[in-house]
């Protein structure tokens, strides 16, 4: 599984600029499918037909292959390149960060001399790309280009730290779901999703294209484990984290305790996540058409939206096994 992460979280596909990483899961996907298309906006839908006779709605689970970045708005004349946010960004986490712009030049993330770290904001930071001047930065750069971390992905034993595990590490959960699936009733739509870093954007019109009969998302969450943490009752190595709440869902009772019952009974391990601030393709999907029964399987990561994102790989394995188990059963609520 290792090969995979590594793959996806390397590849270039911020949100709205998905092209690369949808070609990388296409290929990984394209033998395992039944039917795999693309739609408008570049959600990549890859269909499992289901065995049962006599089908119900289908089931859609959606990780979303976008990662936030930072997109170029203006280069000066020294070939400095002033920037503004692509999806939710901490400016301090940019300090000294590299950066990887579309044509593949990099560069280093750096600030205007500040009095105090307070006063900084994305106006005051630049990508510094080593141009001497604007003539040669322009050979590199246009405006609206997006530039993404540029992070290899580093093993820890049982860890792994990369950038973009928000959410690479969801679409891994569905590819390797799709590989391990023996029986699965219901026609499943394995949907990489785009644009959720700026919206939730791709769930909400592949949802409403395929009007699936039960949404579960597959996304990261935050930690309470590290030192002085938010109170939080998610850990790394605690298993599958099955979403209670966030800001846009409280998921139905009817979803959560069926993950519950089928972790219970698989020996599956889990926790149950409640999150204060923050939201999945879950939301978008639960409030689709007339209303849609959704949740979400969440893996533990800490740092989230930063350049170095850490799993933990038995929280990855847990969640791939209770995706799987829940796709087998046949799904009629």
């Amino acid at each position: 599984m290792e090969r995979i992460i590594k793959k996806l979280t390397e590849t270039y596909g911020p949100s709205g600029r998905e092209d690369r990483i949808r070609e990388v899961i296409k290929e990984e996907v394209s033998k395992l499918a039944d039917e795999i298309r693309t739609d408008y906006l570049g959600n990549l839908i890859v269909l499992k037909k289901g065995t049962a006779s006599e089908q119900t709605k289908p089931v859609m689970l959606a990780a979303h292959m976008d990662e936030i970045g930072i997109m170029i708005t203006h280069i000066d004349k020294e070939g400095f390149l002033r920037i503004t946010n692509v999806g939710g960004l901490t400016p301090a986490r940019l300090i000294g960060a590299r950066f990887v712009l579309p044509s593949g030049q990099k560069g280093v993330v750096f600030h205007e001399p500040l009095k105090e770290l307070k006063e900084l904001d994305l106006e005051k930071m630049y990508l510094d790309i080593g141009a001497e001047n604007q003539e040669e930065a322009k050979k590199h750069v246009t405006i609206g280009d997006i530039a993404v971390a540029d992070e290899p992905m580093v093993s820890l034993g049982n860890r792994l730290i990369a950038k973009a595990m928000d959410d690479r590490i969801g679409c891994v959960v569905l590819i390797e779901a799709l590989k391990k699936i023996k029986n699965n009733p219901n026609d499943i739509y394995f949907v990489f999703t785009t644009q959720e870093e700026v919206g939730i954007r791709g769930a909400k019109t592949s949802a409403f294209g395929l009007n699936p009969g039960l949404g579960i998302a597959v996304d990261v969450t935050m930690t309470g484990d590290t030192p002085e943490a938010k109170k939080m009752d998610v850990k790394l190595g605690g298993g599958a984290a099955i979403k209670v709440k966030d800001s846009s869902l409280i998921t139905s009772p009817i979803v959560k305790d069926k993950m519950v019952e089928i972790a219970e009974k698989e020996k599956i391990k889990y926790q149950l996540e409640v999150l204060s601030r923050g939201g999945t393709d879950a939301g978008a999907i639960n409030l689709t058409r007339e209303g849609i029964l959704a949740g979400c399987i969440s893996i533990p990561c800490r740092y989230v939206h930063s350049p170095a994102e850490m799993v933990d790989k038995g929280d990855v394995e847990a969640a791939v096994k209770l995706l799987v188990k829940m796709i087998e059963e046949k799904i009629d609520f």
